[in-house]
């Protein structure tokens, strides 16, 4: 380390040495961010604050270079971001060691010399708390580097001259302007700002988003002026007017978006005490605060927050997809090329929706639904120009009461629903431009709204658009495998707009507290009154949004086998049309709510539901005995193929009780006799696993003498190997043997290797075996560890219990936050107080759970038992 002996200049001044240096740097930035703390001002100060700590940290490294004695032929740059004369609390200081050219000639001391300087640069910056990024070139290799690497190219475009040669330094800065390709770099940089909106799912809405990464934010405003600077363009909002790629007020709204987003990400890193930049739930709240926003009973500080983060999200998304289609039209050339008339509002020029006019919309206000559905209806056509996008956004005080009352309008948006296709595209582009909140009032209620629960992983207008794409899929033939059933529904299905319509209003009245299906129904019933809907679509709709949460509880939560549940529900339904229409919307819904919510094996509930449902519409009465005996005469024919011997299935069937064949379908009943037919009376446990035929994981058979804990081990073994339990049927058959099956699913079977799944399959056959075997008390359950979301949101554990409809068994409801080791804690509670468990129904929407139990035992006939149980329960499932 670089001793802390003050140093004297030429003039016969004292340096500073590093002790001193670090006690200035560190108290100087800790006063600056105090400062700005006291202040509680807005973006003028973050904006004073960056500027602020980039100037001291340009002036310790001045000393630095001074007491390092570094060659007077190097110069030091400031690149990246601090080469803006801006610094974030706790960004790196990205450096750049400018050496002199390679025709420069040192001799070996000389080059030791310098390189030895450089090291005591580098080391003093670190010893007094720079979190520095540092590179170390010659000119040509500045050049040869950033022709290899845009971000390099990048890094040095914003380079900006700190101190040592002046002389190096123009030499650098006119060769890379020289090596400047302004078209090669816009679509390097074009391309790069599409991947780095891939990452982020193309959306400024992620519930965590990154303020300078995430789309619409900093780096979006960064790549416009980038990609400006290297086409002379202009190096500020004011410059690029200045040249006409942006009009003035443009320029207020980008210093006022960018200047809300610096501030966010100051504080942000000023709360977090680290480079932070991603609005984490832990820290949403604190950094609302910091705004002066404060809880209340309807709204929390952190949802204020994070709406006004995405309505300037939004507003950058908008502007910077303006600009730099001005700025790729100026770069190639393309402002002059020939457009093409499609009527008497827009053109066509190089593929893009061009207005006739720049005040279009203010002469002629019926033209802003027209353009979505020209757009819509012209092929070739693959986006909105920056004229036109311009023109739109420039057009929203237009879009009034009057506007959203006019039937011409009204008449349009029934166009763009009921069109061939396009929908999809037609309303993102509708959400990104504003005006689909403009014209739906309803709707704009709910831009940029969070979803404060354990599943949805995106806000509700980017929800319900996911909602809108999945059920136009299944109307595209490209999309048939991704979703066959629906699809093939959708092929009868007369009005794919009614369901369009449904989409868009299920969760229209989010966040306004109540019921928000039937505030939503209402909704969609007076959309459907101004649109002139026929009066049978229009119940359609209502029904479609007032029930849409209907089918998936009844499919997760309740006994499908159980013949008064499918008439309850068929009942409600009415119609095989209805049913098909509810159908469709909830499998669309639940795959629309996160990536990470949907499986198999919920897709073959929902399935199961509706098949079991649209025979009771169709006029069929259930028949218990009739379909058993149907499911047993289609055992026995898979048995047969199998080449096992008449009967085999006989004494294990002789055993089993009339529920047993109502909960499995004729597949798994013969592979239990195959698995079972030696071991009828065996006194050891018997365990067998295969590939689940849905594709998703493992589907494990056990069959054992019955006793209380039997379950609770079966559950604890699956929790200690680190698989999650979809779903289990507990059945005792006559001659007191449990033979149970569960469904479940392991991070250890993400492809499809055969090899993965036998080596797996032998695995749990030995493992579950020995754990079944075991005997002595049941070990504790462990407090799995919490998710930062689950922190963040926390769930209410609630449990309830009920006796079912006729009063022989019970329903045992549990909703909790998600954690390892839950179904085994739970398990535990039942096997103490020797309740027995026939059914379990475990749905977990992202990381909460939702589990559903038939049970009996005597201890719930008895109240003090029962209270004494629930307590229990409620301690087992608490985090």
């Amino acid at each position: 380390m670089a001793a802390a002996v003050p140093e004297r200049t030429d003039a016969g001044e004292a340096q500073p040495g590093i002790a001193e240096l670090r006690t200035r740097f560190r108290s100087g930035k800790a006063e600056l961010i105090a400062h700005f703390e006291a202040s509680r001002a807005g973006a003028p100060a973050a904006a004073k604050l960056l500027k602020a700590l980039a100037k001291h940290v340009d002036a310790t490294l001045l000393a630095l270079w001074r007491h390092c004695a570094m060659p007077g032929g190097a110069a030091l740059l400031a690149v990246g971001g601090y080469g803006r004369g801006e610094l974030f609390p706790c960004s790196d200081v990205d450096v750049l060691v400018l050496l002199p050219p390679a025709s420069v000639r040192q001799s070996e001391d000389e080059a030791a010399a310098t390189r030895s300087a450089i090291e005591r640069f580098i080391t003093a910056c670190w010893d007094i708390g720079l979190e520095i990024g540092s590179s170390v070139r010659t000119v040509d290799e500045c050049i040869a580097e950033a022709e290899r690497d845009v971000t390099v190219q990048t890094s040095l475009l914003e380079s900006r001259y700190l101190c040592g040669s002046r002389r190096v330094f123009t030499t650098f800065r006119h060769a890379n302007t020289r090596a400047m390709d302004p078209k090669a770099f816009l679509r390097a940089k074009t391309l790069e700002m599409r991947q780095r909106h891939t990452k982020f799912e193309d959306t400024p809405y992620a519930l965590e988003p990154n303020c300078k990464e995430s789309p619409g934010g900093l780096r979006d405003l960064q790549v416009v002026i980038w990609v400006a600077r290297a086409a002379g363009l202009g190096k500020n909002w004011n410059e690029l007017a200045a040249k006409g790629l942006i009009t003035p007020f443009e320029v207020k709204q980008l210093q006022r978006n960018e200047g809300l987003l610096k501030l966010i990400r100051a504080r942000l890193h000023i709360i977090a005490g680290r480079r932070e930049d991603r609005l984490v739930f832990d820290l949403q709240t604190a950094v609302a605060e910091s705004f002066g926003y404060q809880s209340t009973p309807g709204q929390r500080a952190s949802e204020v927050l994070m709406r006004r983060y995405y309505w300037a999200a939004k507003a950058v998304a908008q502007l910077n997809q303006i600009l730099m289609l001005n700025i790729e039209e100026r770069v190639a050339g393309s402002q002059d090329a020939p457009m093409r008339p499609i009527d008497e509002f827009f053109l066509e020029r190089g593929g893009m929706l061009e207005v006739a006019s720049d005040d279009l919309y203010q002469r002629h206000p019926h033209a802003i639904l027209r353009t979505f559905l020209t757009y819509q209806q012209t092929v070739g056509i693959k986006g909105l120009s920056a004229r036109t996008l311009r023109a739109l956004y420039n057009a929203r005080e237009v879009m009034g009461a009057g506007f959203r009352s006019d039937p011409v309008n009204r008449a349009t948006f029934m166009q763009i629903l009921k069109a061939r296709e396009g929908q999809t595209h037609a309303f993102r582009l509708m959400n990104q431009t504003s005006v689909l909140g403009r014209y739906l009032w309803v709707f704009r209620r709910i831009v940029g709204q969070m979803q404060h629960d354990l599943f949805h992983v995106y806000t509700v207008d980017q929800h319900i658009l996911m909602v809108l794409r999945n059920v136009r899929r299944f109307f595209i033939p490209e999309h048939a495998h991704e979703y066959p059933f629906c699809s093939q529904l959708a092929l009868t299905w007369d009005k794919p707009w009614t369901l369009y319509v449904a989409a868009l209003f299920h969760d229209v009245a989010k966040g306004r507290g109540g019921d928000h299906s039937e505030l939503g129904a209402v909704e969609a019933r007076r959309f459907c009154r101004d649109h002139a809907i026929e009066r049978e679509d229009a119940a359609l709709i209502e029904f479609l949004v007032h029930e849409h949460l209907r089918m998936s509880r009844i499919a997760q939560k309740e006994d499908l086998s159980d013949p008064e549940v499918i008439q309850d529900f068929a009942r409600r339904v009415g119609t095989p049309r209805a049913l098909t229409g509810l159908y469709l919307l909830t499998v669309a819904d639940i795959r629309g709510t996160s990536p990470k919510v949907w499986n198999a094996w919920k897709g073959k509930l929902l399935e199961d539901l509706y098949r079991s449902t649209l025979r009771a519409l169709g006029g069929a009465q259930p028949n218990l005995d009739a379909e058993i005996e149907a499911r047993k005469e289609e055992a026995r024919h898979l048995l047969n193929l199998h080449s096992m011997l008449p009967d085999t299935e006989g004494p294990l069937w002789k055993t089993l009780e009339v529920s047993y064949f109502a909960r499995h379908d004729a597949p798994d009943i013969a592979w239990h006799a195959r698995s079972l037919f030696r071991h009828i009376e065996t006194k050891e446990p018997v365990v067998k696993a295969r590939p689940s035929s849905l594709g998703e994981g493992l589907q494990v058979l056990v069959y054992s003498p019955d006793r209380p804990d039997l379950f609770a081990r079966i559950c604890g073994y699956f929790d200690s190997a680190g698989f999650n339990i979809l779903d289990a049927k507990v059945h005792t058959t006559r001659a007191g043997y449990a033979l149970d099956t569960f469904q479940v699913t392991s991070p250890q079977l993400e492809g499809h290797d055969p090899v993965q799944y036998r080596d797996l399959i032998s695995l749990v056959e030995i493992q579950l075996d020995a754990a079944v075997a075991a005997t002595g008390p049941l070990p504790e359950p462990s407090r799995g560890r919490l998710s930062r979301r689950v922190k963040s949101f926390p769930v209410t554990p609630r449990i309830t219990l009920r006796p079912d409809e006729r009063a022989q068994r019970w329903l045992l409801g549990v909703s909790t936050s998600d954690r390892s080791g839950l179904l085994y804690a739970i398990a535990r509670v039942l096997a103490r107080h020797h309740i027995n468990l026939q059914l379990a129904k475990i749905t977990t929407l992202g990381e909460r759970v939702e589990d559903t139990f038939l049970i009996d035992g005597s201890a719930l006939q008895q109240n003090r038992k029962q209270i004494e149980i629930e307590s229990e329960l409620l301690d087992a499932i608490s985090p």
